[in-house]
């Protein structure tokens, strides 16, 4: 079938070509008239080509006639002659079909001709449009780019121009005199706040001028005159303001507090001053400190003086020591002493002192204590005294840094130009007293009173009183360590046999000491000491000899035991109410007691159930050593000692009873001391005796609180 149409499609290209000859020849070029016959072009049909080969025919050949359709049309016959030309046929008329149909849209295709002709003519015109907006958009690139360009240095310029302007502002500014500012520095009183606002404002533009002059400015000559005249003015007018406040001190009864107070609200007054005229804010300075010192002094000296006036009269002197005897004899022109000594070494209510509601309590005010004669103890005149020079040092510290504009070693400085004075005259009138005073426990609150009062001028950061309190604990601790050194040396040279006479209660040195050692423990333990407890233990080393040297004055051993337990009990008592109970002091001397009472006990039990407690003993030390069988050979022993327990026991026990309720002074310790003995007789058994009648007669002696 493929051949067939190759052949059909030969035969028609023969036919069209042969038509288009015949046009050709009748019609001619398009010139008009028969022309030329152009050669007929036959591609691969041409076979007088020398390019077509046999072979090749052959093969075509051969390739036709195995095509189905070639096969199709041998089997049956067909005439190849006559189906071509009837195919030639068919192709004529439709040649003829299409020439008609082309002379029929003659019309339409000269119309389309003549559309295409128009809208390429329009296209040309579009395209010669689009070429000149595309050469207009070029330029205006160009221009674009030329504006921006022209923007940005125009923008650069406008920023320069603006930061010029700025800076010219401020110039003129700084440099500009408003006609307020001078009104207000000419005639408003400085009292008034447009002053204040106004001569800040002429500070700055002050300041303003100093630093363009520097930089060669020349229009601040323009208003470097008018400048002057108003600094002239304005420290004229501040200078006589301070002057008139710092003079108002001066006035007697004057609470110069409260001139300090309105100077503060005009610290700026001073900064002017110190920025503009340093002789003046010198001249100030030194008139401020000129007169507050003269003031501060004239102050504490007459409330020193006022305030030493109602101390105690009675005041302890160099021989009330606790080693001096009550019956020591004095010469005939020395001083009375005091009517009773035991009052120094006690503390009573004189530790309130340290107190936090009484350390910060107002100061004491002298004349109204005289007028309800009222007496105080050193201690608390030393804390009223302090506590005002405390309170009024950290006032003036702080108006200082605050109103003259200085802070660390500057201000130390002129803390100690005001108050310099004061503080040493302090000084030597607490040296001066401290020469002549032995009350130990005064001295020691006043030593812990200045350790609280440095503690708070921490709190409230004001570090110009350390060094003072150095020099007053410098003053106070050697006269302490020294009171506490005679008074162990009193203790130590104290001689029994002088003390006259001698009984088995508790003495009057140990209920000294036991005082006077429980006061400085109470008071120690708030701020421990490591030095007061070394000197408290040489104190206590001596009064255990003294009353071991005491104890030996009598002349039974019974006697001396009643003695030490006497004094060992009351001065644990005493020390028990103050001091902390693990405290070195109460355990020694709870050690003392516990081994002076089993002695004791011994020592009483010796003669009613001497022969009873040996025994016992002895059996105790057969039964522990597996001996037990040698207590058989003790029948008739044991036997005279049960019988005569049981028929003396009952007057023993209370015989005993009464000796030792007559013995020692605290009933209670004479109690607990009386039940001790009657239970170390029950290791007799409780077979040997009624045990419930022994109980009931305990039970007589038992205290009954």
């Amino acid at each position: 079938m493929a051949a067939a149409a190759t052949m059909a499609a030969a035969a028609r290209e023969l036919m069209l070509r042969a038509g288009a000859s015949d046009m050709e020849e009748e019609e001619g070029p398009l010139g008009g008239g028969p022309g030329l016959q152009e050669p007929l072009q036959l591609g691969e049909l041409d076979i007088s080509s020398d390019e077509f080969i046999l072979d090749e025919v052959d093969v075509h050949i051969q390739a036709n006639l195995e095509d189905e359709l070639v096969k199709e049309a041998l089997k049956t016959g067909v005439d190849l002659r006559h189906y071509s030309k009837q195919v030639e046929l068919e192709l004529q008329q439709i040649e003829q079909k299409s020439i008609r149909d082309y002379i029929q849209e003659s019309e339409n295709i000269a119309s389309l001709h003549n559309q295409i002709t128009a809208c390429d003519a329009v296209l040309e015109l579009m395209e010669q449009m689009l070429g000149a907006f595309q050469s207009d958009l070029s330029s205006i690139s160009s221009e674009i780019r030329t504006l921006q360009e022209q923007s940005g240095a125009m923008n650069i310029r406008l920023r320069n121009r603006q930061a010029v302007r700025g800076k010219l502002g401020e110039l003129v500014d700084g440099l500009i005199v408003p006609s307020a500012l001078i009104t207000a520095i000419l005639e408003a009183p400085v009292t008034e706040p447009r002053f204040l606002e106004q001569l800040q404002e002429l500070d700055a533009k002050a300041a303003a001028v100093r630093e363009q002059e520097a930089r060669g400015t020349a229009a601040c000559a323009d208003v470097r005159g008018i400048l002057d005249r108003l600094r002239v003015k304005a420290v004229t007018k501040i200078r006589e303001f301070i002057l008139q406040k710092i003079y108002s001190f001066r006035k007697p009864m004057t609470n110069y507090q409260i001139p300090q107070t309105a100077l503060l609200k005009y610290r700026f007054f001073y900064q002017f001053l110190l920025g503009n005229e340093r002789a003046t804010a010198k001249e100030i300075r030194d008139e401020y400190v000129e007169t507050l010192s003269k003031i501060y002094l004239s102050y504490y000296r007459s409330y020193l003086g006022r305030l030493m006036k109602v101390q105690y009269e009675e005041v302890a002197e160099k021989d009330d020591l606790m080693g001096v005897e009550d019956t020591a004899k004095k010469g005939f022109f020395s001083k009375p002493s005091l009517r009773s000594r035991n009052t120094i070494f006690t503390l009573g209510t004189r530790g309130s002192v340290i107190s936090p509601t009484e350390l910060e309590a107002p100061i004491l005010v002298p004349h109204t204590a005289q007028r309800g004669e009222q007496r105080y103890p050193f201690e608390a005149l030393f804390r009223s005294q302090h506590y005002a020079l405390l309170d009024n040092s950290c006032r003036e510290y702080l108006f200082i840094c605050e109103f003259f504009v200085v802070s660390g070693s500057a201000a130390h400085e002129l803390f100690n130009a005001v108050m310099g004075r004061t503080l040493s005259m302090t000084l030597k009138h607490l040296e001066s007293y401290l020469t002549d005073c032995y009350d130990a426990i005064a001295v020691f609150l006043c030593i812990h009173i200045v350790l609280r009062f440095r503690n708070i001028a921490a709190k409230r950061d004001v570090p110009a009183l350390d060094r003072y309190w150095e020099q007053v604990l410098a003053l106070l601790w050697p006269r302490f360590e020294l009171i506490l050194e005679m008074n162990v040396q009193s203790v130590r040279s104290t001689d029994p046999q002088r003390l006259g006479g001698l009984d088995t209660r508790p003495h009057y040195i140990t209920r000294r000491y036991a005082e006077f050692s429980s006061a400085l423990v109470s008071i120690n333990q708030t701020i421990p000491n490591e030095r007061t407890m070394q000197l408290l233990g040489q104190l206590q080393v001596e009064v255990e000899n003294f009353v071991l040297r005491v104890a030996a004055e009598f002349s039974s051993r019974k006697e001396q035991l009643v003695f030490l337990i006497n004094n060992y009990d009351m001065m644990l008592g005493v020390l028990m109410e103050r001091a902390a109970d693990d405290s070195k002091e109460v355990e020694s001397f709870q050690q003392l007691l516990n081994a002076r009472t089993q002695e004791f006990i011994e020592e009483l039990l010796s003669p009613p159930f001497g022969g009873l407690v040996a025994f016992v003993k002895e059996a105790e030390a057969l039964i522990e050593r597996g001996q037990a069988e040698r207590l058989r050979g003790e029948e008739a022993r044991v036997t005279q000692l049960i019988r005569g327990f049981g028929s003396s026991w009952k007057s023993s026990v209370e015989s005993l009873s009464q000796d030792v309720m007559r013995s020692f002074t605290n009933f209670r310790n004479g109690t607990s001391i009386i039940q001790q003995p009657q239970l170390r007789a029950l290791p007799a058994r409780a077979e040997l005796i009624n045990i419930h009648h022994l109980m009931v007669e305990l039970k007589k002696h038992k205290p009954n609180f």
